[in-house]
């Protein structure tokens, strides 16, 4: 008989570890399917937590499966797949899968099997898998001297998944190529590719990178969602006068806003959401990007093919010719692409792109440096975002914790205030033992007004650029990291590593 705990309250399961002899009775499968993780063996009893503890098939299926009485406890849809996402591990099967591999100069690399059921196939699956449940944005495998290492890009930092045998190297990175439409001869060059799978519900894009090293070919496959989609401004972590400013920013009908940061800073994404918050319906908007990664049925898209002569400067050219409204660019690398882009802001279109500088004011001289005139940055330019991307702290397990010396001064020298505690996450099964879930971005908004125009054409310098700027209301990105400290969403350690710079 089944026991149904209606009165029952729901239990926390982010503060719960379950025994691995009752993991082992229900199948990852069979847990998906109801939503349920088995939590505790006692005697002939299992006790089960479910979003549904009174679905009689579900208790049933469990009690035929586990062979036991089954005791179900109440708790959140949510904290129950982040229960399975985490407590189910395919690394002992990978690894499984990895040693069914033949040998080197067993494998035939021209004619590499296929099947659904190759160990190769199996492994790469179960790591992609693996990856999207644990929200990893890119998987890295990387041969060394005396294995093959695999590691995890979550919330922005690199951690160790897997630790395989040298022989897997080979099989494995010919399978990544294979699924890319690469030429798995060649060894000697890097190349670049990408397929799209289904995981755990949802159908990820991936997008893949392959370059010799001296121990072998390394690969980096970047995991994006399509059906994720662009986030909203609201989204990104913009402070109240930060996004006040830069919708003012967007509402220009012509102009330039460029968009500056490191790799892997979230500047597409910043992007996306601000075409997002345009009218699609009655301009028309058109895209150049390499590649493009969100895909929207509203907007004209246009990827770069270098081989069908589709380059950033001849793409733009084209897109002039197509009479759009907004332009963006994905990014702007050379003096031809800077020049055309100038000249479209120049002509009436609001033109949105991204560039690689410092800061703001960096932006400025980036695109001097790249020959636009003065004058034509002046007359062209609406504003600069400077953007970082810093982990925010896990709300599970974050506590007062007391901080060096150098944090307590960062933070003081920003916000104008003393303090000996910030909360830091102590790591829990949440945010798999790190203290951080989950991103913010940090953003320095620089709108250009009629004094910084002025200082531009007389030739001012960045630090004057900067501290003309700071003083008509520039928040940097350090400010705009301890505001987010002094709200709790951060670490002072974040900042100084994202974020701080020496003036």
């Amino acid at each position: 008989m089944i026991n149904v705990p209606l009165d029952r309250p729901r239990i926390k399961l982010r503060r719960s570890m379950p025994q691995p002899a009752a993991l082992q009775l229900i199948p990852e499968a069979m847990a998906r399917k109801y939503m349920a993780v088995p939590l505790e063996v006692a005697g002939s009893t299992l006790r089960v937590a479910l979003v549904n503890p009174a679905d009689f098939f579900a208790l049933e299926a469990l009690a035929a499966q586990s062979q036991m009485r089954i005791e179900p406890e109440m708790a959140s849809r949510e904290e129950i797949q982040e229960a399975i996402d985490f407590n189910y591990k395919a690394y002992d099967e990978i690894e499984k899968q990895i040693s069914n591999i033949a040998l080197p100069g067993l494998v035939d690399e021209q004619k590499p099997d296929a099947s659904h059921n190759a160990p190769v196939v199996r492994a790469l699956r179960l790591m992609i898998d693996e990856a999207a449940k644990a929200r990893a944005s890119d998987i890295h495998v990387e041969p060394q001297d005396d294995g093959l290492r695999v590691r995890f890009r979550i919330d922005g930092t690199l951690r160790n998944a897997l630790s395989l045998p040298a022989v897997a190297a080979t099989p494995l990175i010919s399978r990544i190529k294979i699924l890319s439409n690469m030429n798995i001869a060649d060894h000697h060059r890097a190349q670049d590719g990408r397929f799209s799978l289904e995981t755990n519900g949802k159908v990820i894009d991936i997008r893949v990178g392959v370059a010799p090293t001296v121990f072998g070919e390394m690969a980096v496959l970047r995991l994006l969602e399509k059906s994720g989609g662009a986030l909203s401004l609201t989204q990104l972590g913009f402070l109240p006068e930060s996004l006040e400013k830069y919708e003012k920013m967007l509402s220009c009908p012509y102009g330039m806003i460029l968009v500056s940061g490191p790799t892997g800073a979230g500047k597409t994404t910043t992007l996306y959401a601000s075409l997002n918050c345009l009218d699609h319906t009655e301009r028309n908007i058109i895209t150049i990007e390499d590649p493009v990664e969100y895909h929207s049925r509203n907007i004209n898209q246009i990827q770069v093919n270098p081989k069908a002569g589709i380059t950033f400067p001849s793409g733009l050219r084209s897109i002039l010719r197509l009479d759009p409204d907004i332009i963006l660019v994905g990014e702007i690398r050379d003096a031809e692409t800077s020049s055309i882009a100038v000249q479209a802001a120049l002509t009436g279109h609001l033109m949105l792109s991204s560039i690689h500088a410092n800061d703001a004011v960096g932006v400025i001289f980036r695109l001097l440096d790249l020959g636009v005139e003065p004058l034509l940055v002046s007359s062209t330019l609406i504003g600069v975002v400077a953007q970082r991307m810093v982990r925010r702290v896990c709300s599970e397990c974050a506590r007062p914790v007391r901080v060096p010396f150098v944090e307590k001064l960062a933070y003081s020298r920003e916000i104008g205030e003393d303090r000996d505690e910030f909360l830091y996450g102590a790591g829990c099964k949440s945010c798999v033992q790190t203290g951080y879930r989950g991103r913010t971005g940090l953003f320095e908004i620089l709108q250009l007004n009629d004094e910084l125009r002025a200082m531009l054409l007389a030739g001012a310098s960045a630090p004057d650029l900067r501290a003309r700027a700071i003083k008509d209301g520039m928040v940097t990105l350090a400010r705009d990291g301890m505001l987010k400290v002094k709200a709790g969403l951060t670490t002072p350690s974040e900042i100084l590593r994202n974020a701080y710079t020496v003036e």
